[in-house]
């Protein structure tokens, strides 16, 4: 397209009111700019557009030609301009967010229900991965937020407590009372049972890692599975020893269908939260979500972190 945005209008405008006078009132400018801006564009384009006469102007047969593509092209300007009031309006936006399986159905779920009744015309897409697939999102900037456990050397993610997490080892009671008869102490459970675990690629598993490691625990049978309700569902079967999220087994604790395996020294709770890349421009609908999690946080803090260690 050679010629600019302003002469097409003025082209539309004397087109719609056949007369060059009457355009000049509308878009308030004289007629000689007007006649001026109609004959550049009838020597860009190499056709007359309008023929004259006493009573007006008329488009030519070319004049037709290019008036009903510039006339479609206005109003879809005008429709995309009055789709853009409404999103406004409405806080229609995008937001996408990186997260876990097991946080997804655990934390993120219910907090997104509320969310949605405050926000419902935000459109939602959710990436269901690892959570060192989600810091790889988030520095690449392919996401707008994540939820993940605190990080230790993401230098480009701030993060926004939002929850504190306790893991703990669990398993039936027929489970411990089989190891019992087979006479293993309550301290030696760990290395004397099957201990399953979530898989390698999971940060909670490198973070058990780490505390076996310090413990000087040496597993000897272990489960490994991607999947939290997974290590649930194993646990309760009697199957082994499953690593779990405390508040994530609540009421399988109440109702005695696991039991809590003692430690000779707890494992230090973690803190999980949204981070997002410091240098991706904001939109509203992140600021959005960003402002409303804050009283469903139970972890507070005022500044987010861009650089933070892990528990």
């Amino acid at each position: 397209m050679n010629q600019n945005l302003a002469s097409y209008r003025i082209f539309f405008a004397v087109a719609n009111a056949k007369n060059i006078s009457k355009a000049a009132k509308e878009l308030y400018i004289s007629q000689p700019a007007i006649s001026k801006s109609i004959r550049k564009l009838e020597e860009s384009i190499g056709a007359k557009l309008f023929s004259r006469s006493s009573r007006g102007v008329a488009l030519t047969p070319e004049g037709e030609l290019l008036y009903g593509h510039v006339k479609s092209a206005f109003e879809s300007l005008a429709l995309g301009e009055e789709q853009l009031r409404r999103s406004i309006q409405l806080g229609i936006g995008h937001l996408s967010i990186g997260v876990s399986s097991t946080l997804c159905k655990y934390l993120l779920l219910p907090f997104l229900k509320e969310f949605i009744k405050q926000y419902p015309h935000i459109r939602i897409s959710i990436d269901c991965r690892s959570t060192n697939h989600t810091l790889r999102l988030l520095e690449e900037e392919k996401i707008d937020v994540g939820l993940i456990g605190e990080p230790q050397t993401a230098k480009n993610i701030c993060f926004y407590p939002f929850q504190e997490i306790e893991d703990i080892f669990v398993a039936s009671p027929d489970y411990l009372r089989n190891l019992k008869l087979r006479g293993v102490p309550g301290q030696k459970i760990l290395e004397k049972s099957t201990v399953m675990l979530l898989d390698k690629e999971n940060m909670t598993r490198q973070y058990m890692d780490d505390y076996l490691l310090e413990q000087k625990i040496t597993v000897q049978d272990s489960i490994e599975t991607s999947s939290l309700d997974l290590l649930i569902e194993f646990s309760k079967i009697g199957l082994g020893v499953g690593c779990v999220i405390r508040s994530f087994v609540q009421a399988e604790l109440a109702e005695g269908l696991l039991t809590e395996i003692p430690l000779r020294a707890p494992i230090p709770k973690r803190v999980v939260g949204f981070a997002c890349n410091k240098h991706l421009r904001r939109s509203k609908s992140l600021e959005h979500f960003l402002s409303f999690y804050k009283p469903y946080a139970t972890v507070v803090q005022t500044t987010p972190k861009s650089e933070t260690s892990m528990l």
